[in-house]
């Protein structure tokens, strides 16, 4: 993230005046008004375009760390015939985007040109199979814990990978799942949980009263059913294995969630749509998964639990 030096404000709120040690032979005004940082001049007859041009990091880290503990940081500005160009600085991060940038020409040159039909297909629309409802967590991406390639599955993220039941009302979370199986008509929902849920961690650690200020609080209580059914049922287990324990259980609770939906539930039980839990463990590197075997009559007996079929585990 770049830093920038302090500055004084001007009344125009799309300006930047700059430190009042500047010399008056500086320039003394930074337009951030779009037509001025990238418009024009007319100059003997020419078109001349002010650039901003963003100054990029070594390719060695400590050279940047050296470059940044000889100069302040900020938004210097240099006149270099009759041209402003302003230098953005900073002292963490470059060195991350050119290794991001390795990585996107590698992608670009070793998967998008050698499949570039397949690309162009996809450029005019997507039909995945999948639906996934992954943790955010930065150690669980589905498409490489599963390989899903681009076109194969529609990915929502969010902490303890939750599913909110149809009456709390609108989230990120339903709304991809409306998109999904409305109007791409996915054939699959795909619940992923995951071991060492700091998520679920809170869940677990939680009061009973919802602290109003915490937004991780006030999400994580959507699975509130599974932290009383794992008490319940894991109570003299450890504070660690009773994690453990709801993780598994959430990704429960969030399919019986998902059948709240009405055109959820009806597609379900017409045999067109599957809702699927998994479980992935990073510790050992196994994965767990299972398919809910959907019938209303066996879900009503028992009292919110759900009864699964085609267990698989994968180690």
């Amino acid at each position: 993230m770049a830093i920038l030096a302090p500055t004084s404000v001007s009344k125009d709120p799309l300006s930047l005046r700059t430190s009042s040690n500047s010399s008056s032979s500086d320039l003394q005004r930074i337009s951030l008004n779009p037509p001025r940082i990238f418009g024009s001049k007319l100059k003997s007859g020419k078109i001349e375009q002010t650039q901003l041009r963003l100054l990029t990091a070594s390719n060695n880290c400590s050279d940047l760390t050296a470059k940044a503990s000889r100069k302040p940081l900020g938004l210097t500005e240099e006149l270099k015939n009759n041209k402003l160009e302003s230098v953005v600085e900073t002292d963490d991060g470059s060195c991350l985007f050119e290794d991001m940038k390795r990585r996107f020409l590698s992608f670009k040159k070793h998967k998008y040109m050698e499949n570039l039909e397949h690309y162009q297909n996809l450029a005019k629309g997507q039909a995945p199979k999948f639906m996934v409802i992954s943790c955010a967590d930065s150690r669980v991406c589905p498409s490489t814990i599963l390989g899903f390639q681009p076109g194969e599955a529609f990915i929502v993220r969010n902490i303890a990978n939750l599913v909110p039941s149809f009456e709390s009302g609108p989230s990120e979370t339903n709304a991809a799942l409306e998109f999904s199986v409305n109007a791409l008509e996915v054939e699959n929902i795909l619940v992923v949980g995951h071991s060492c849920c700091g998520g679920i961690r809170a869940l677990m650690s939680m009061d009973d009263e919802v602290e109003k200020s915490s937004f991780i609080q006030n999400w994580v209580v959507v699975g509130r059913d599974a932290r009383l059914w794992t008490k319940a049922a894991a109570s003299k287990l450890s504070f660690d294995q009773q994690c453990k324990h709801c993780e598994k259980e959430s990704i429960n609770r969030s399919l019986l969630n998902l059948l709240t939906y009405p055109w959820i539930e009806e597609k379900v039980k017409n045999g067109v749509l599957s809702v699927h839990g998994g479980y992935y463990d990073f510790v050992d590197c196994t994965f767990e998964k299972w398919t809910l075997d959907y019938k209303e009559d066996n879900l009503k007996e028992k009292h919110g639990r759900i009864s699964v079929k085609n267990h698989l585990f994968w180690s």
